[in-house]
């Protein structure tokens, strides 16, 4: 009689309880599968497929040169954000093949990568975090990796889907090497995506993006660019001009802003591998992997050229390595924020400047070369004493042997704020973070 007095007792207790927990559980199961969570993956199925004759999207002028990034600091917050969501859908079960790179566990690991490609343009972090590139667009499949007329461009070429007055997402029908006549001036709106297939641009012009907006380059073996120019070039369906002398660099970025370069792999080029000038910002250069050059990447045009003064770049995931000899990068004037990258060879330098940039180094590995005259990663140009007032900082950097970064200036909490974009990760976690950086060897139905 007493156990039966009991366990009626704890029956009408326990009744309540596990209904309140059932209403709690039904509650957070509402919450994750509502609009935060699927605004970021919705599950559609997305075949790639031409779209030469998509119309023109509706987009004022103000939106297709939105130029500045206000606020930076709010930049910072919302990259921290969307670092925390992901590691949450990580915890859920959604993804299992967590690496610390918070780029790539956004989307590596769906083995239906090829069906949902437009989910990439959510994955961005840094200072370009906000590029989304072609993913408001059709797809666009080149299939031709020749013919170029750099003045009237054939369909199904990569010049004809990236002049066009549209948003649009360009994938590649197979295997193929691209040689430019001139250089491949985009239009804005654009994403190229290589991904499950192997292409290069080498041997000829490169890519420009000039006085354009939200431009994602993704997957492309960039090599052996060449000085062209002195020709006329097809920047529109409504326009052509004559384009004086290019520099023979890898990826050129003039007067732009939102442009973000992920995954690549770049090498030999004649000038830079990346250059970012004339009042170009708000870019991310992630995940690429930079071999056999000399000066790698200019960031700033000149001394005298103030506009700069407002210029962002997040540096991140990259991996620099063999053959290089100087600027990775090389400031002017602006916020850059170096975080989380492995450098494993430089001969003369790894990161230089001049005319008071902001640099935040912050998670880096720095492995000096053996000679003992290059041991040290900084490097500021042409300069009289003035340098120690720029602001230069090493924050939690790996810096091997006998590797040593040269600080400077008054730790400026604001400007610091301004060169900060994401998160730093320890750089004890730099080998399993650039693992895959440079093109990756996708499979359709496999995690990438």
């Amino acid at each position: 009689m007493r156990l039966a007095s009991w366990r009626a007792t704890m029956q009408f207790y326990m009744t309540p309880l596990l209904l309140l927990l059932a209403l709690l559980v039904c509650v957070s199961a509402s919450v994750e599968n509502g609009k935060p969570v699927q605004s970021r993956f919705v599950d559609v199925v997305e075949e790639p497929r031409s779209s030469f004759n998509s119309s023109m999207a509706d987009r004022s002028n103000d939106d297709w040169n939105e130029h500045a990034v206000d606020n930076p600091e709010e930049i910072a917050s919302l990259v921290d954000t969307s670092i925390r969501n992901s590691s949450t859908r990580r915890e859920l079960g959604y993804f299992s093949c967590a690496t610390g790179n918070p780029i790539d566990d956004c989307w590596r690991c769906d083995p239906q990568w090829q069906r949902h490609r437009k989910r990439l343009a959510n994955c961005g972090i840094g200072f370009g975090r906000n590029a989304v590139g072609g993913r408001d667009g059709k797809y666009y499949v080149v299939s031709d990796p020749g013919h170029d007329d750099p003045v009237n461009p054939r369909p199904g070429t990569l010049r004809h889907a990236v002049i066009q007055d549209r948003p649009l997402w360009i994938v590649f029908k197979r295997d193929m090497v691209i040689t430019l006549k001139q250089e491949l001036i985009m239009n804005s709106f654009k994403t190229i995506d290589a991904r499950g297939v192997n292409v290069h641009i080498a041997y000829g012009g490169c890519i420009t993006i000039q006085f354009v907006t939200n431009v994602i380059i993704h997957g492309l073996h960039i090599h052996d660019c060449k000085p062209t120019g002195n020709a006329m070039v097809r920047s529109s369906p409504s326009h052509y001009g004559w384009r004086t002398m290019a520099d023979g660099d890898g990826i050129s970025i003039f007067g732009s802003s939102h442009i973000w370069v992920d995954h690549n792999s770049l090498s030999n080029c004649a000038d830079g591998l990346i250059d970012a000038i004339m009042g170009s910002t708000a870019i991310t250069i992630s995940n690429n992997y930079f071999t056999h050059h000399n000066e790698v990447m200019l960031l700033g045009h000149s001394d005298s050229y103030t506009r700069d003064k407002q210029m962002q770049v997040t540096i991140a995931y990259n991996h620099f390595g063999e053959g290089l000899i100087q600027r990775m990068p090389r400031c002017r004037h602006g916020y850059f924020h170096v975080v989380n990258n492995d450098y494993t060879h430089w001969e003369m330098y790894a990161i230089g400047g001049s005319a008071d940039p902001t640099i935040n180094s912050q998670g880096n590995r720095y492995l000096a070369p053996n000679n003992r005259f290059a041991k040290e990663v900084t490097h500021r140009v042409q300069t009289t004493g003035r340098w120690r007032h720029w602001n230069w900082r090493s924050e939690g950097d790996l810096l091997l042997n006998g590797a040593y970064f040269v600080q400077s200036g008054a730790g400026a909490a604001a400007s610091y704020a301004r060169a900060s974009s994401l998160g730093a990760k320890s750089s004890s976690m730099i080998g399993t973070i650039t693992a895959g950086a440079g093109v990756l060897n996708c499979r359709f139905g496999r995690q990438c």
